[in-house]
């Protein structure tokens, strides 16, 4: 994934205010808007809570069942809004948590949810194995790991809000063909060869492509911001999500 220099992203748009996962985070915020980001926020970052825990030594099974009664544990205690945030990152923040859970918890008390209980996060665990079965053997202690799944996966949180976007615009083939350019620069001939597919001339692929990488890097930088109490961090957090890629 490319890394952006920060001067280079624009500010945050205010469409996110809405469904931004921080709502979370504000005790006594019940109601629609509160279940959407609760439901964005699972969605979004789910895997780094899952392969913590099976870098913990949990089975596959396990880990399951302790993500999924993590998730539903953070929204049904409000965890998140109890937390004192004060300087820390909130990657960090929510590792904490997730730790004094893994903690207190037997490791089969998430089995409830065997009985029929709802899952909040619901993930296919096939998939979730092939991910990590394929991430490389590394040193590093189990925290940086954290972070850097975390840093993937708002940039895949961004993407996805891109994609969606683009859907309901009405330029999905757009994305899909132009996409790939998010993360590489374009080979010899094949901005020609997407204007070919798209109707469109070379230039104006380019122009595209340019923008689409601008939506998608204001969308990324929604996503850092989304967890900062003080604006003025979002540099610094920008900077250290490059760094931990």
């Amino acid at each position: 994934m490319a890394n952006f220099p920060s001067n280079l992203w624009p500010e945050a748009s205010p469409r996110f205010c809405t469904t931004q996962w921080t709502i979370v985070l504000q005790a006594g915020c019940d109601g629609p808007k509160r279940d959407e980001a609760m439901e964005h926020f699972c969605r979004t970052y789910w895997y780094p809570v899952y392969a913590f825990t099976r870098r913990r030594g949990n089975q596959a099974e396990d880990a399951r069942d302790l993500t999924q009664g993590f998730f539903a544990k953070l929204l049904e205690k409000d965890w998140l809004a109890g937390v004192e945030r004060a300087d820390a990152r909130f990657s960090t923040l929510l590792l904490t948590v997730l730790k004094n859970y893994l903690v207190t918890r037997h490791k089969y008390d998430t089995a409830q949810k065997r009985g029929g209980r709802h899952e909040l996060v619901s993930f296919d665990l096939a998939q979730a194995e092939a991910w990590f079965g394929a991430e490389p053997a590394t040193d590093e202690s189990p925290d940086r790991i954290f972070e850097r799944r975390w840093a993937l996966a708002v940039l895949d949180g961004a993407l996805q809000r891109l994609r969606a976007e683009c859907e309901a615009t009405g330029k999905w083939r757009h994305f899909t063909e132009l996409s790939p350019f998010l993360s590489r620069e374009a080979a010899t001939g094949e901005y020609a060869a997407c204007g070919k597919m798209l109707g469109l001339s070379e230039r104006t692929v380019a122009v595209a492509v340019f923008r689409l990488r601008q939506q998608y890097r204001a969308m990324v930088r929604e996503e850092v911001a989304a967890g900062l109490l003080d604006p003025l961090q979002l540099d610094e957090e920008m900077r250290h999500l490059a760094e931990v890629l």
